[in-house]
């Protein structure tokens, strides 16, 4: 598994929730922030503005894209000029709506249809990736940029149109991909702003390789030396320039990720502890107990109750 399927895969909690909603103008709706998630809004058809506290209000095009994680909130509008039209929108509305009814506010005509995508993410496990993600990040449509991206919000609005055989397995699986996609897209416009950080990272060979072989394969019994191999460089010069990066050394961030992924496995499924020890490298179930413990301030078996 690689870094950004990580960040999907293991540190989603429960199902991620999706709605198409039509907006009869006029209308204005806020947007709460969603502390420990992570939402997604498409614009499926306009007029459509973005409008954040000290910012002059952005018009937004059919296919145009926003990531929010964190940050104050946002809002949607037919109009700069519309006054909001009900109460901000909070993760628990997402969490209750029906994804095939089209939800909105305002008396007119139909004037645009957003597509709103939510991801509840383990807020004491949240990837240090995310963190530089911007609080709201604004992924404009251009003609033959993003394909893959624009592919599947055809799909997911498509199968948002009605309920339909499948659509229960059909939802989630849209939902990771279109995640997964518009935060591929994010990240690969981004060019290295230092010479540190997660960015630059991802776009470090050495450190990017010693990344995936962690992600693909956490039982193994890495070294600092075996993940400079996979990196090419030797173990000295690769453990400076990963710590220099990522903020930690290497072994040091293998650990997280190991005790990040016991937890998902703990969560979700019913696997017993050694089968679950093994998985993350640990070869004695106590020595795995200890570790987690050490991690989440709970025994392995009391998170999973608690979960």
């Amino acid at each position: 598994m690689d870094v950004l399927s990580a960040i999907v895969t293991a540190l989603r909690t429960g199902r991620p929730r999706s709605a198409r909603v039509a907006w009869p103008a006029p209308w204005h709706q806020r947007f709460a922030p969603v502390p420990g998630a992570v939402g997604v809004q498409v614009v499926l058809r306009g007029p459509c503005w973005l409008i954040t506290t000290g910012a002059e209000p952005t018009p937004l095009a059919a296919g145009d894209v926003l990531i929010s994680h964190g940050g104050p909130g946002y809002a949607l509008a037919d109009s700069p000029t519309s006054p909001p039209t009900g109460p901000a929108c909070g993760p628990e509305d997402i969490t209750t709506m029906d994804p095939y009814i089209n939800h909105g506010a305002g008396s007119g005509g139909e004037s645009a249809v957003t597509l709103c995508g939510a991801y509840e993410l383990d807020p004491a496990r949240t990837h240090p990736l995310l963190a530089e993600l911007p609080a709201l990040a604004h992924l404009p449509a251009h003609l033959g940029r993003h394909a893959d991206l624009r592919a599947v919000v055809d799909l997911l609005g498509a199968e948002l149109q009605r309920p339909r055989l499948g659509g229960d397995a059909a939802l989630p699986a849209l939902l990771d991909v279109m995640l997964l996609y518009a935060l591929r897209a994010w990240f690969d416009e981004q060019p290295p702003a230092g010479t540190t950080g997660w960015i630059a990272a991802l776009h470090d060979p050495a450190t990017l390789a010693a990344l995936h072989a962690m992600h693909r394969d956490p039982a193994h019994p890495w070294t600092v030396a075996a993940l400079a191999a996979e990196g090419g460089l030797s173990r000295a010069p690769f453990a400076r320039r990963f710590t220099a990066l990522i903020g930690q050394p290497p072994l040091s961030y293998l650990t997280w990720w190991r005790m990040s992924t016991a937890a998902r496995l703990l969560r979700e499924s019913g696997a017993p502890l050694h089968a679950i020890a093994a998985k993350v490298g640990y070869t004695s179930e106590f020595a795995f107990a200890t570790a987690f413990k050490r991690e989440f301030g709970a025994a392995p078996g009391r998170y999973r109750t608690r979960a």
